[in-house]
Formats: C-alpha cells, structure tokens, sequence
C-alpha cells in the first residue's frame, strides 16, 4: 500500500486496518483535503468521506478559496493527534473502541459536538458516564454543559451531590470555584434541591405506609364483624373451635383487643379513654369509605354514615374527606399488589402492641 491510498488510520491511538477496510480506503481517490493539527502534524483525508459524515466539516469544505488549485486545508487545534486520528478513524469507518473511548473520550465528545457527529457523541456520552469518577467528574461536568449532553450533565451532578466531601477535596473543584462561580451556584442548587426531593419522598413513603396500615385495618375489621376471628366475631356466627390465626394475624390480633376494650370500658362514656376514641375514629374511618352500608355488619356504619351526610351540608372538615381519599386509593392499590405485600408482610411492622400505630385524624 503506498503513500497516496494510505487510510488515515495509521497512527498512534487507532485501532489496527482490517482487510475490509483497506479494500475500501484502496477504492477511495487521492486525498484531497489536509487537516492540520495543533501539533504541526498534517494528516491526509478526502473530502467526500468528511461532507458526507459532517454538515460543519462540509461547509468548511465548499467555502470558496483564492484558488481553484489550492489544497483544502482544515484546521482542528486544542486536541492531541491521536484523538484526530480516533475521530477521523469513526469518519471512515463508523467505529470508537473502549481504549479510544478510555484515552480520548472527552476529546472525541468535543468534536463530535463541534463537527455534529451524533453517533459518535452518543457512543462518547455513554462511555464517559461509565467512566465516571470522584477524580474527574468536574472537567465532564463542565464538558457536558458546553456539548449539550443534559443525560451526562445529570449523571455528573448525581455523583457529585452523592459523593461532594471527597469532590471538593480534589483540584477540579477549587479551580471550578476560582473561574467558574455561575456553575459552582448550580451545583449548590442542584444539591439542595436534591436533599429536598429526598425529604419528600421520604415523608410520601411514610404517609403511604399509615394509609395502607389504615387500609389494612378497615380490611381486618370487616373480616372481624363479618366472618369473626380468633376472639371476637358478630353475634350470629358460632366460633369454630379449630379456629387457625388468619392470615393478617396481627393486625386482626389488634383490632380484636381494641374491640374487647371498647366494650368493656368505663372510661368511652365520659370520653376520657384514648384507646375507645381510636376505636370510633375506625368507626368513622370504616363509613366513610364503605359502600355497602345498608348490609354491612360493622357496627355504627350505617349511623355515621347518616351523620357524614348531614355533616357535608354544613361543610364537614375536609382534612377527614381526604383521609378517607387516601385510604380508600391505598386499598385499591393494595388489592392490586397482593403478592408482592404477602412477601414484605413479614418486614413491615404494621401495629404496636395496643392494636395500630398512633394517628392523628384532626
């Protein structure tokens, strides 16, 4: 192979020449376009394989020249030669190794971005994401945001807010702080918003798992006033003497005692009792989300159920109504993922030793 059909490849940084490709770069003309680089280094190329692969390298080509025998020259600096090589190499051949990527990954995004090369921009924004570490994540940070790469911009922000006491120990960081303010105020805010994301989401999970405990009580205490379990049942139904512990044992095993205490206790008439106020307040509970109150057998339904409408017409506490809402969605969803709650059953705690955690309804 001689000097004129020589493929650009043959340089420091690219992968070797295969039998296939040589038949295409044999087929090509002459070079017809010189690239220069910072170095000095002048690497031969042809015109038609550029345009046809960059809009921003085909307008440098066809701008017009002093003179008609004048070779095209294009001049790529700030980037080493091999990284030249590596690009001109996906150019020809639509290929970027991991040691190209590994070596001249940032590179390769620059000027995929500056020659509108989105192949090899793609390649280059998933290779350097999964490069990413606490020693470089601030220079392609910084790339990120000047190639309008927002996926690895997020991922380095991600990083950065995960692990910023060891970032900002590293040189990266106090040069950013020196000559670029602007970026390091968006990072602080991007923390800071993401420290609030993270309460709430935490405060969702944790209102989520009272609705669903409070779901899974108003399942109990139909089960209860309708089939009877263990200890307590409705007055019609005899008990089973090989009675086993139901399925939610616990949570049943609760409301049965908040059940016997409620009816004993001497307290509920002059309403000093904490424990009878809970137990009205899943009366309540169990009405307003019920739909069946003419045959529901949970005692008190169909009288709170009365009193809910005569309260609606005087504008009843809308904190109640959206408690009820949120109950009610979290049963639905529940009956939906049944499996996978029987498998968490065992590493959700549900209720305490009086029967259900404490809430506050109003």
């Amino acid at each position: 192979m001689d000097a004129k059909t020589a493929p650009p490849t043959a340089f420091p940084g690219v992968s070797p020449i295969t039998s296939t490709d040589f038949k295409i770069v044999r087929a090509l003309p002459e070079p017809d376009v010189c690239i220069h680089t910072s170095a000095g280094s002048r690497i031969p190329a042809h015109a038609s394989i550029l345009a046809s692969v960059s809009p921003v390298l085909e307008n440098i080509i066809d701008r017009p020249r002093k003179h008609r025998s004048s070779h095209r020259i294009i001049q790529i600096h700030g980037v080493p030669c091999e990284a030249i090589a590596a690009f001109l190499d996906f150019l020809y051949f639509s290929r970027c190794t991991a040691e190209q990527i590994e070596k001249y990954g940032m590179h390769l995004l620059a000027l995929s971005h500056v020659y509108f090369v989105p192949q090899l921009k793609q390649k280059c924004i998933k290779g350097l994401a999964e490069r990413l570490t606490v020693e470089n994540v601030v220079d392609v940070l910084q790339l990120a945001r000047l190639c309008d790469a927002p996926d690895l911009y997020i991922k380095c922000m991600k990083l950065l807010t995960n692990h910023f006491k060891s970032v900002e120990k590293r040189e990266g960081w106090k040069f950013l702080q020196r000559h670029d303010p602007w970026l390091e105020l968006d990072i602080l805010n991007f923390m800071d918003e993401d420290d609030l994301r993270k309460k709430k989401t935490r405060k969702q999970k944790k209102e989520q798992s009272l609705y669903l405990e409070l779901s899974e009580a108003m399942e109990c205490l139909e089960h209860i006033c309708t089939e009877g379990c263990t200890d307590v049942g409705p007055y019609d139904v005899v008990p089973r003497k090989a009675r086993r512990p139901c399925g939610k044992f616990a949570t049943c095993q609760g409301i049965q005692i908040l059940i016997r205490h409620f009816a004993t206790c001497n307290k509920r008439i002059s309403g000093g009792c904490l424990r009878c106020k809970r137990m009205w307040q899943l009366f309540r509970l169990h009405s307003s989300i019920c739909q069946h109150s003419d045959s529901c057998k949970v005692p008190l339904c169909r009288q709170f159920q009365m009193r809910l409408m005569q309260q609606d017409k005087k504008k009843d506490d809308p904190k109640w109504k959206l408690l009820a809402r949120k109950v009610a969605s979290a049963r639905a969803m529940s009956s939906l993922s049944l499996p996978k709650r029987k498998r968490d059953e065992e590493d959700r705690v549900t209720i305490n030793k009086d029967g259900i955690r404490s809430f506050n309804l109003r």
